[in-house]
């Protein structure tokens, strides 16, 4: 996003890109394709995550585009309270928006028509005032969709639908979106899903952008209080290369950025430093599955279409009611079989569940995870990977109050799902990083924030983070939209602000 705006002002820019183009095709629908099973997932640097994952090791994943490539398309904003949160959930990170909702409100609206967001948040109970429409209308509900509406509504509940980065339209010159499940962790085969790829790099090299795939970045080299040098390990030629650019921006993302300035020595030049890789966020999430005697969706159609807030800003039928935060609730299509069976219970490792898994239902809770500075990345020096890399550990543990958030969650969607139909529940806790947040995050005060409110890293004058690292608090919705809205206002200073 912040080549979007740099490009289209003029700026010459040259993009670093660790992996390569996604090819698109057919193959992109097998159910192997979907991500943690592509080459796009590598554990060329694997980061050392201990149970904190589903494997001690975990990987990351390379391509242009990013994960983006393989995400559901969920655009949603913050809520305008996010951006002051309680007490409840700071503690005592001292962690602080340097601005409000109301600043970012027309880059949330550029960032929609920049991804072709298709929603509708009229029956949102929580949605956050904005300037304009949604650029394009949703999908028509598909069957399943329309039994979670009405299971919902019973409830009491008001249902919307999820704001999608999907062209349902095809309004763009693109194919439009076929409605295939094939959608949510793969990489959309007909390019239907607006994927920064596809929506945002590609077309950007048409107006002169330089992309530069396989190219490592391996160090920041700071000479004073700027990055005089970018060095890289471009594996098609297998040489180091160097680069030399007015103004750096990393966008990483939330482990590896950190990685990257930890590696490169540079918290040692920012009054904040201590806080470079701490303060490591990524939802108290989970994924519910209920069991239904018929098959919810026989038509094996793209079933990712609702989400229910009535829980975001509390549950007045709790214990004694509970004026705080709860988090979100999305409906998510059925996954595939090969990502069931690979986290499966033990008993029934080996046991095929392609039939068993036709006859669920399920639904995504999601709550928010408080900043801890013990959450946190730090570098182990003593071993490196193949590029030379000091390996990175990765140490996050969910705080009570995270997890009875997500209880709370998880008990009023099997409310929605027992009325749906289902009968029989079984919860996975999610241990993906695929929302990692907060590890070089924004702030007012220098002594905390290795950012300021414009992304700029304090102690370097011509370096900026604008990926998910830069976000000080995560609240209970995927964070893609306001990652995008964020850089979009850093790249509008760059050009416009004070000097750097």
């Amino acid at each position: 996003m912040a080549a979007h705006r740099l490009v289209r002002a003029g700026c010459r820019v040259l993009m670093l890109e660790r992996g390569d183009w996604v090819p698109r095709g057919p193959d992109n629908r097998d159910p192997t394709a979907t991500m943690p099973f592509t080459s796009q997932y590598s554990k060329e640097s694997a980061y050392r995550c201990g149970s904190s994952g589903w494997e001690s090791e975990i990987g990351s994943v390379f391509c242009v585009g990013g994960p983006s490539v393989f995400y559901g398309g969920v655009s949603l904003r913050l809520r305008e309270e996010d951006f002051a949160p309680s007490p409840e959930i700071t503690g005592d990170s001292r962690a602080a928006w340097p601005f409000q909702y109301d600043e970012l409100e027309p880059y949330y609206g550029e960032a929609e028509r920049i991804l072709g967001v298709a929603g509708d948040d009229s029956q949102d109970p929580t949605r956050p005032p904005r300037r304009d429409p949604y650029p394009y209308a949703p999908a028509p509900l598909a069957r399943v969709s329309e039994r979670f509406r009405d299971a919902a509504r019973g409830l009491g509940l008001h249902p919307f639908p999820l704001p999608l980065a999907i062209n349902f339209a095809g309004s763009n010159g693109r194919k439009p979106c076929e409605g295939c499940r094939a959608c949510d962790t793969f990489a959309c085969a007909i390019e239907a899903k607006n994927d920064t790829s596809v929506a945002v790099i590609g077309p950007l090299t048409a107006q002169g952008l330089d992309v530069r795939t396989d190219t490592v970045v391996t160090q920041l080299v700071a000479t004073g209080t700027r990055i005089s040098e970018v060095r890289a390990w471009d594996k098609t030629r297998r040489e180091t290369v160097s680069f030399k650019a007015r103004h750096v921006i990393l966008a990483a993302g939330a482990l590896a950025s950190p990685h990257l300035l930890l590696a490169s020595g540079l918290e040692r030049l920012s009054p904040a430093g201590h806080a470079v890789g701490a303060y490591l966020m990524r939802h108290c999430s989970g994924m519910v599955f209920g069991f239904c005697n018929d098959r919810p969706d026989p038509a094996k159609v793209f079933h990712k279409q609702l989400a229910v807030f009535d829980y975001y800003r509390g549950d007045p039928e709790a214990r004694g009611g509970r004026s705080q935060r709860i988090g979100s609730i999305q409906q998510i299509s059925t996954p595939p079989k090969i990502l069931v069976e690979s986290h499966a219970p033990r008993i029934l490792a080996g046991v095929p569940l392609g039939g068993f898994v036709e006859h669920l239902t399920s639904a995504l809770v999601m709550a928010e995870d408080e900043p801890h500075v013990e959450n946190s990345l730090s570098i182990d020096w003593t071993a490196a990977d193949a590029l030379g890399l000091p390996r990175l550990e990765i140490r996050h543990a969910h705080s009570s109050g995270d997890e009875e958030r997500r209880r709370m969650l998880v008990r009023r969607t099997k409310r929605i799902l027992r009325r749906f139909g289902a009968w029989s529940f079984y919860t996975l806790d999610v241990k993906t990083f695929s929302h990692a947040l907060g590890t070089v995050r924004m702030g007012v005060d220098p002594a905390t924030a290795p950012l300021d409110g414009w992304c700029r890293y304090r102690g370097l004058d011509n370096l900026l983070v604008v990926d998910g690292s830069a976000l000080p608090t995560s609240g209970a919705v995927n964070p893609s939209l306001t990652i995008a809205a964020t850089a979009l206002r850093a790249a509008d200073h760059l050009l416009t602000g004070a000097p750097m």
